[in-house]
């Protein structure tokens, strides 16, 4: 059920202008997109909504737009170079490629979904009186998918940690995890996998000509931290923000624009006094998780701790969204520590400290690091508006309508301009002149053609919050009516209204807090 509707999302994204695939008429590029008119708008709007959270909402916070290209050295500080992999597997005999890990995290999360659906059952059986709880902790049936999925999951981890890649083929051959698409069972052994992209710079060849397409924003925040706090002369605590692509060779980018081999990266690096990163790590998890909260369903989002921290965390969680194929990371937050400042002071010969006046010391400062994937973001967005309804009291073509329920302030278009007829002239010359009034102050649409019900749809399956119908009684008394989307309540009002009406109703403000 949700594979169909995930389906059917996808194929909603491409018809109305949100994604095209990257390179479709010479068969398409694996992993890459192509954002279409109605895509651009809602993800520079999702951009804009991170970017004054993070930067107008805090005078202690600034922004920078790093380069693609830096120094190879860079990433050798960073241990991208010899350390950022992934484990990688592939089938004899269908000759496809996998990630190992995310192999196994797939037999988990059966196990796991057996377990639910035992819950689920129970439910059922037992009505109000059902207590889940005792019911996980005693039914044999649940405790025994729950107690393995746990067991398989510390197995990984540790594999992982160890960079064990033969107990990594061990766990798969045990669990007899086939191919998803072949059900061959014929694996290569799992070897590690860099994910970084090289390119040569200039015409100089070899390894001292070797750039790195950045797989992350955050080394370009770390290597101008001198030159922000010195130019803004900002005091710790303080934040750098970057909105930027980053590139990943990713063995296997699936799911759609979840995992892709170019995205965008939105992430805040905050600069703190070491011995208090954990009080700010503590702080920006409320903080992150109160800004997805203001669009999204509570129920739809949750926490996951890391069970293997990177080399340069000291604790680090997972804001997790329920997308159609399971709760998957949508941001990360990491206490950094000094790793990052420290290695690259050490490699370039650069001091990359911070004198504190309030306690006269200089010290290389720590970092708590929040990372959204701008991609997954957009994802999430669409997952959550994307609704299948029957209208009430309609009938025909206009029983069923598919509705984007995107937050007002997120929406591609704010509003569309609808003639009721477009054979009058009188007609069409005021619901232009309406049109020309509402587009100096946010995207606007123009549509005269079809029934008014046939674009009313239209509009709905774009996410246009507000429809604003020019009728008959529109020519006599400059008033119009107003179409709320999600409610689809129409009230009359006067034309002059149209432009103050949308602009509160659409504003940022209103999911900024």
């Amino acid at each position: 059920m949700q594979e169909d509707l995930f389906k059917r999302l996808v194929a909603h994204c491409k018809e109305y202008g949100f994604v095209y695939p990257s390179s479709e008429i010479y068969e398409g590029l694996g992993g890459v997109y192509d954002y279409g008119p109605m895509g651009v708008e809602l993800k520079n709007n999702i951009k804009e909504y991170w970017w004054r959270a993070m930067v107008q909402m805090h005078e202690n916070i600034v922004g920078i737009d790093s380069s693609i290209f830096m120094h190879p050295s860079i990433w050798k500080a960073s241990g991208h170079v010899d350390a950022f992999n992934d484990p990688m597997i592939d089938n004899k005999d269908s000759k496809k490629r996998f990630r190992a890990d995310v192999l196994i995290e797939g037999e988990i999360d059966k196990m796991t979904a057996k377990a639910t659906k035992e819950v689920e059952k129970a439910a059922k059986r037992f009505g109000e009186t059902f207590d889940e709880k005792m019911f996980r902790e005693t039914n044999p049936r649940v405790l025994e998918y729950t107690q393995k999925a746990k067991a398989v999951e510390d197995r990984m981890n540790a594999a992982m940690k160890a960079n064990d890649m033969a107990d990594l083929k061990a766990i798969i051959e045990e669990l007899e995890i086939a191919d998803p698409d072949s059900g061959s069972r014929n694996w290569t052994d799992v070897r590690q996998f860099n994910l970084m992209f090289s390119t040569q710079l200039g015409n100089i060849s070899g390894e001292e000509g070797k750039l790195y397409l950045r797989p992350e924003t955050a080394q370009g925040i770390f290597v101008n931290f001198l030159n922000v706090q010195k130019t803004t002369r900002q005091k710790v605590p303080f934040g750098i923000a970057q909105i930027g692509k980053a590139f990943r060779n990713e063995i296997v980018a699936r799911q759609f624009i979840f995992r892709m081999r170019e995205f965008e990266q939105m992430e805040m690096q905050f600069f703190v006094r070491p011995g208090t990163e954990m009080e700010w790590y503590n702080y920006w998890k409320a903080k992150r998780m109160a800004w997805h909260n203001a669009i999204t369903p509570a129920d739809k989002l949750k926490f996951k701790d890391h069970d293997n921290l990177a080399h340069y965390a000291n604790a680090a969680v997972d804001v997790q969204f329920e997308f159609p194929f399971g709760f998957k990371e949508l941001e990360g937050i990491h206490s950094r520590t000094d790793f990052d400042l420290g290695s690259h002071s050490q490699l370039s010969g650069k001091k990359l400290t911070y004198f504190d006046p309030e306690i006269n010391e200089h010290y290389v400062p720590y970092v708590v690091e929040t990372s959204v994937g701008c991609d997954r973001m957009f994802l999430s967005v669409l997952t959550n508006a994307y609704a299948e309804e029957m209208v009430p009291d309609a009938q025909g073509e206009d029983a069923n309508r598919l509705v984007l329920r995107i937050p007002p302030a997120l929406a591609p278009v704010k509003c569309a301009v609808l003639p009721i007829v477009r054979n009058k002239e009188e007609m069409v010359g005021k619901a232009r002149e309406v049109f020309d009034r509402l587009k100096p102050h946010f995207l606007c649409q123009y549509d005269e053609k079809d029934a008014v019900g046939r674009r009313y749809r239209r509009q709905d399956a774009i996410g246009t919050p507000y429809c604003v119908t020019i009728d008959f009684e529109t020519l006599e008394n400059d008033t119009v009516t107003i179409r709320e989307r999600d409610s689809m309540k129409q009230d009359r009002v006067s034309i002059s209204d149209v432009v103050r009406i949308v602009k509160e109703r659409t504003d940022m403000a209103n999911i900024l807090g």
